[in-house]
């Protein structure tokens, strides 16, 4: 089975976490990297007015540049602006339409004319990572306000833009802190949770696939940042049938196994932890232009099959999918039998520099459709 054995955690409230520099350990000597990690987190229901709590503690003095998202979002950004503005703060807002280099450019345009000193994003992943890249170039802090939970970017250093040659994952900062309000976070779409679900048990292949490129090609590998990555995809393991039924017990898990998936590329200093073959496939889907699945979806359907290439237990991991509603098929993708073949078969080229079960140069046709059908992924 994938399920673990972990007992239940704490919830996540107010905490404190600093700046650290850490060699490797035993995995892989003289690799250094320096571990940035929020320094707040707020979970709970009706939490948006900590804001101000927050950035009285951070001694935020100047202007605030608040991107928002367009449609549901706009509710709680008008309600985080409201609060920062009286607390004698100017707010500038600014909508991103879009996750652009683009509209990274006019955020950083933004910040710069309004003389801001602090970033804040409102809404799903688009407005999240824009302004985290942004904030990041423009070397300001960022507080990241999610109002879903389909992704395991709130609160992660890496935002995914999309450029002229498709998307790209960069490094740029975690935010300074983070405040997921779970009223809020319940009520959007169901099907951001089920993404953000399929997000979390992308971390049963990415942590093989990581594992795979240390011991093949001597690659740093972190002990720590993966088990955490593994507990997070553990965590909604153990809870599906919360999760399913829409329990808040339920959200709270996906929220927190999204934070902690956040912290273990913090701590990996990359994705490597969260991201592996099921993102490559993922992303090779999108560079095709394949169905209109949410991203967490995508990883979900690719776990089942990168899964069954490492030899693991891929059945466990699609009835643990097909029980919160998360598509398990080709056809709950959206897409055609064949764009699936043709984004397995392209998968290995998306990242290149990362090693994982796929090698080098990739899955055959006539292997792709074998692995497909063997999964009953395509029918």
């Amino acid at each position: 089975m994938v399920q673990g054995s972990m007992g239940r955690r704490p919830a996540i409230g107010l905490y404190r976490a600093t700046d650290i520099i850490l060699g490797a350990g035993a995995t892989c000597e003289m690799h250094i990297h320096a571990i940035n990690l929020p320094r707040f987190v707020v979970v709970g229901p009706n939490v948006l007015p900590k804001v101000t709590d927050i950035m009285t503690r951070l001694n935020v003095k100047g202007g605030v540049l608040l991107v928002s998202g367009e449609s549901y979002t706009r509710a709680p950004a008008d309600r985080v602006e409201e609060s920062i503005a009286n607390m004698g703060l100017k707010v500038m807002r600014l909508t991103a339409k879009d996750a652009t280099e683009q509209t990274v450019c006019e955020v950083e345009q933004a910040a710069c004319e309004s003389k801001s000193t602090m970033v804040i994003a409102v809404g799903g992943g688009k407005s999240i990572d824009v302004a985290k890249m942004a904030s990041n170039k423009q070397n300001l802090p960022f507080i990241s306000i999610p109002t879903s939970a389909a992704h395991d970017g709130i609160a992660s250093p890496i935002a995914s833009v999309k450029s002229t040659s498709g998307s790209v994952s960069v490094m740029a900062q975690p935010p300074m802190a983070l405040i997921a309000d779970t009223e809020i976070i319940g009520g959007a779409p169901r099907r951001f949770l089920i993404s953000g679900c399929g997000d979390i048990i992308a971390k049963y292949t990415a942590v093989r696939d990581w594992a795979l490129a240390h011991r093949l090609r001597g690659d740093y590998y972190g002990e720590y940042a993966a088990s955490l990555a593994l507990m997070s995809a553990e965590l909604v393991t153990e809870d599906i049938d919360l999760i399913a039924r829409g329990l808040d017990m339920g959200i709270h898990a996906v929220i927190e196994g999204l934070i902690s998936c956040g912290y273990a590329m913090c701590i990996a200093g990359s994705s490597r932890p969260c991201s592996g073959s099921e993102h490559l496939f993922a992303h090779a889907l999108d560079k095709i232009g394949a169905g209109r699945a949410m991203h967490g979806e995508k990883c979900g359907v690719g776990t089942i099959m990168m899964m069954y290439l490492h030899g693991g237990d891929w059945k466990s991991v699609k009835e643990v999918l097909a029980k919160v509603g998360a598509p398990t098929t080709a056809k709950q993708l959206g897409v055609t039998d064949q764009q699936l073949i043709d984004a397995l078969c392209l998968s290995h080229t998306i990242r290149p520099d990362r090693y994982t079960v796929l090698g080098e140069k990739g899955i055959s046709p006539e292997a792709a459709w074998d692995l497909a059908r063997i999964t009953g992924v395509i029918c």
